[in-house]
């Protein structure tokens, strides 16, 4: 399955261990990441300016991230009248990577999933998906 991981997961699969840190080796392990272009750039902001992680871990991650299938920033969002633009842009990535299954923390995301182009999934939902 293609997956593509939001950046709060990514942040949390990081900067702790859990859940996210689990699905994030089990879909590297088992699944396609995909790895938005978008998130990325999201991703070092919060890792070095919240988290404060260091700037060669950073470099290290965003190493093994691009190992993976990057998608590239797409053109333009899906104008689908979300509250954050910011999240338009996840979702347009996630549909040209083309991802089957999107997984955020994202409440705004989570909360209009029925009206998504692509399957969303809380990290929980996605693990109780493909775990059973």
């Amino acid at each position: 399955m293609r997956v593509f991981l939001d950046t709060n997961v990514l942040v949390s699969a990081f900067a702790g261990r859990g859940i996210c840190a689990d699905l994030f080796r089990y879909v590297l392990a088992e699944h396609d990441l995909l790895v938005g272009e978008v998130v990325l750039i999201e991703l070092e902001r919060v890792l070095l300016g919240r988290i404060k992680v260091p700037q060669q871990t950073i470099v290290d991650i965003e190493r093994l991230l691009r190992d993976q299938h990057l998608v590239q920033k797409p053109s333009r969002h899906l104008s689908l009248g979300l509250r954050d633009v910011d999240d338009e842009w996840i979702v347009a990535s996630a549909v040209a990577g083309p991802a089957e299954a999107l997984v955020t923390g994202d409440t705004d995301l989570l909360d209009e999933k029925t009206r998504m182009p692509v399957p969303v999934y809380s990290p929980r939902e996605f693990w109780q998906h493909v775990r059973g």
